[in-house]
C-alpha cells in the first residue's frame, strides 16, 4: 500500500475527505491531482534527458595473457625457526 496505509486507514481518510470537501468537489480534486502527477512525471523526464535511453552494454572482458608468475615468499627468519623448535 502507498505510504504504509492499509484498507481501514484508507477508508477513514476517504471518509474524512468526503466530509470536508463534499461529494461534488472530491472527484474534481482527484482529477486535478492526477493531472499534476502526470505533468510532474513528464517534466522530470525532460530534465533527466528525454525518454528512456538505453544504457550501452558493457562488452565482456577479454582475459589478458599473463605469464605464470609465482610470488616469492620471504625466507623464514632465524627467530621464527628457533621458536618453532622450542615449542615442540
Amino acid at each position: 500500500m502507498p505510504l504504509g496505509l492499509h484498507w481501514p486507514e484508507l477508508i477513514i481518510l476517504v471518509g474524512v475527505a468526503l466530509l470536508i470537501f463534499g461529494p461534488k468537489r472530491l472527484p474534481e480534486m482527484g482529477s486535478a491531482m492526477g493531472k499534476t502527477i502526470k505533468e510532474f512525471q513528464r517534466s522530470m523526464r525532460e530534465v533527466t534527458g528525454g525518454e528512456k535511453t538505453e544504457v550501452p552494454a558493457i562488452p565482456p572482458a577479454t582475459p589478458e595473457p599473463t605469464a605464470a608468475v609465482t610470488p616469492e615468499l620471504p625466507a623464514p627468519s632465524a627467530t621464527v625457526a628457533a621458536s618453532e623448535t622450542k615449542a615442540e
